[in-house]
Order: C-alpha cells, then structure tokens, then sequence
C-alpha cells in the first residue's frame, strides 16, 4: 500500500474515532414540544360547599346545574332586600314613585337602624328628607334596614302594605317557596324563603331592572358622613362579579346571592346557611367558577324562523310556518352538545284559521333521554280561511286523510351556537 493510502486510510479511522466520540458528548435532540390542547375530561361533581343549601343557576336560560337542597325554606336574613329592591324599581318603572322623590325618614325607619338594633344601618336621621336614589344605594350597597323600610313606606305608604306587594311579585315570577313578612329580613314569623326562588328573582332583576341592578357592584357609599362598604368581598376577589347580595343573622347563617358574567354567559350562585363570610364568599365563588369551566350554552333554534311546514287545510295557504317566539337557548355540560335532541308535537290534522303567536305545538329539547326544554311552537304568520271552494274541496279530501306521523324538530344549526 502507497503513503498515499495509508495516510488516507489513517485519516478516515481518525475521523471515525472523532466523530464517535462527540456522538457520545453531544445530548440527544429534544423531541418536539405539543401544542396545548384542552383536554377531554369527565365533568366532576360540584364543589362541596359550606352551606346549608345552595343553587347554581344559568343566568340564559334559567336552568339549575347544581344545587343542594334548592327548595329548603330558609330565613333570607337581607337577601330579602332583593326583593325590596324588585318592587321599588318595578313601581319605579310603572311610573307611580320616582328617583328624584324626597323621602322623609318616619320613627319606624329610624328606629329599625337605631342603636341598640342587631342590624345593618345607612345611619338616616329621624325626620330628614332623603332623595329615594340615595336610599336605594343605603339598601343595596350598605344594606341598611332604615334604608329599606323608608323605601317601603314611601312605596306603599306603610311596611306591611308594602309586604303585600312582596308577595304578590313572589307569585308573579313563581317563587313558590317564599313568604315576606317584611321589608328589610329582619327576623320575624312566617318570614322565609329558598335557594331557588331567590335565583329566580335574582335572574328577573338584573333582566327588567339593569340600571338598578349595577348600583349591587359599587364598592362603598357615604351617607351622614359615614363611609361603608358593599359587603359583597367577592366585588374585590374577581371584577366579573357584579353583584347582588349579603345576608346574616344568627338564625339564617351567612347567606349570599352573587352574580358574575363572562363574555356573553352570566352564572347566578345563591349560598345559604353557611357558617362564616369567608366561607359564603368561598362557597359562592367555587360554585361560579364551576359553571363557568364546565358548563357551556348554545342557541339551537331562533325566534321568527319556520321550523317546520306542516299541511294546512281549509286555508288561504297549505302550509302553516311554525317556529318559537324567542330563541331556544339550552346550557349543558363540557362535551354534551352532540347529545341533544329535539322533537315537535304537533297536531296531525291542522284546520284553518290561526292567529300570528297562537300556539300550536310544543318543541321538546332532551338530553340523553331526559327532557330538557318544552317550548311552544307557535303559528309565525296568520292563517285565514281559504274561500268556499277550497274549504268544501278540503273537507272531501280529509275524508281520506290519515296522517298520525309528527314531524321531527329541524335539525339545530352549529353556526348559530351562542357559546
């Protein structure tokens, strides 16, 4: 072999050790880091709160997805002002009291925020006028009872006609566990109400009433040159917050009703019975923080377009538009879309006339086999008499008429999803 080759040979052996050898230094390449994704997990049970009862409403819809012991009737302690502050702002709205009103404070207001009281106070003078806006704020920020009741009695012209028309809205928005005695929680006999109901007239306050409602998220008010603040501490804990009330008394615990929006989805959680403020405010938050992760809402179906075109006889047309008067809007857990179904009940043999709105059928939503939504499927157009001819020309053909199948609801359209 030449020196050519030897060297040449030499060479490569070396570079074959040299490279071997910084194989064995050099560390293995990092494998490529994923992207994150959400992972596709079971939906776990609600927290277990501290509360004697509790509820987790969806504020779109209405629905309850957690609670515990949501019908147990319970003293409200000042959640009652909830209520007070339903019916000031209803009559404020109807036109018969008005914001700018001077309110002159009567003994049994002052009294009821007095020394000596176990009570929350707006410190109001004894027969010092008040403008009714400044009083709103006392009940709602500060939670005065004085506040209250002279809201009462400039509303009603005395409490208990006062608590009259308590129980009359109660009704009216189907609290059907609830019963005022007065204005302010106080506690006193006959005086309770649920979880549930509270939810529900949470859930009608801040839809008719949303200017009042805001004043639940201010932090502190002043009045007679005393500074309180909102003892709502969730107001400092997460600015999604936005209300709506505390309660205390020895009777009914610590109670909560909070609210708090993210986006477009709103949670309502009402905390009753718990043992401490720390604990309501704990309880509360969890149970907002729970909905919001793991439960999502959808629009499957908008107002004012046909679901379904069943025969018409005996009309004008011969097909009758059905559809809903308000978008269908279902909250279901994580993942569960996918598992929704919907069906119509509808007559199998329509006869003209109809009205635009009357009620025809029902659209009902399920869930695995549960129901979920019924919903009235209501006529979108009316629907006249067709002329003489064509209803003695229909009666002949109903004669060989035999149709029992329903129709199946539309299908939900996914682009029109209200996450």
């Amino acid at each position: 072999m030449s020196l050519f080759r030897r060297s040449l040979t030499a060479f490569a052996a070396l570079a074959l050790t040299v490279g071997a050898a910084s194989a064995q230094q050099m560390p293995p390449r990092p494998a490529a880091i994923p992207k994150p994704t959400v992972p596709q997990v079971p939906v776990p049970p609600p927290p277990d709160v501290d509360a004697q009862s509790y509820v987790l409403m969806d504020y779109a819809t209405g629905q309850i997805l957690a609670s515990r012991n949501p019908d147990e009737r319970r003293e409200p302690a000042s959640l009652t002002k909830v209520m007070t502050e339903y019916v000031v702002s209803a009559e404020i709205a109807a036109g018969r009291i008005h914001l700018t009103d001077p309110v002159t404070i009567s003994e049994h207001a002052w009294k009821a925020g007095g020394a000596g009281t176990d009570g929350s106070t707006s410190f109001l003078k004894l027969g010092s006028t008040v403008k009714l806006e400044d009083l709103l704020r006392g009940m709602i920020i500060q939670s005065g009872n004085d506040s209250a009741i002279a809201l009462a009695e400039h509303t009603a012209g005395s409490e208990d006609a006062f608590v009259g028309l308590m129980n009359a809205y109660a009704k009216q928005l189907g609290m059907t566990g609830t019963h005022f005695s007065d204005a302010s929680g106080y506690p006193v006999a006959d005086h309770y109400s649920t979880a549930r109901d509270i939810a529900i007239l949470s859930r009608a306050l801040i839809h008719n009433f949303p200017d009042d409602y805001a004043i639940s998220k201010i932090k502190e008010f002043e009045w007679n040159g005393i500074k309180q603040q909102n003892r709502n501490e969730l107001l400092w804990r997460d600015p999604a917050v936005d209300g709506i009330k505390t309660g205390h008394t020895a009777a009914a615990g610590f109670c909560l009703d909070a609210s708090a929006k993210h986006g477009d989805e709103r949670m309502i959680a009402v905390v009753m019975g718990a043992s401490t403020n720390r604990a309501r405010a704990d309880s509360a938050m969890a149970l907002l923080n729970y909905g919001f992760r793991f439960y999502e809402t959808h629009k499957l179906y908008e107002s004012g377009k046909p679901l379904a075109t069943p025969k018409l006889w005996k009309g004008e047309a011969d097909q009758l538009p059905l559809g809903v008067a308000h978008d269908v809007l279902v909250t279901v857990k994580t993942g569960e879309y996918d598992k929704l179904k919907a069906s119509m009940d509808i007559p199998s043999t329509l006869i003209a006339p109809f009205k635009k709105g009357q009620q025809v059928g029902t659209l009902n939503v399920t869930l695995d086999g549960k129901p979920l939504q019924s919903v009235p499927l209501i006529a979108l157009d009316d629907a006249p008499q067709g002329g003489f001819f064509k209803r003695l020309w229909d009666s002949i053909l109903l004669w060989f008429h035999h149709d029992d199948k329903k129709p199946d609801a539309a299908p939900a359209a996914k682009a029109a999803d209200a996450k």
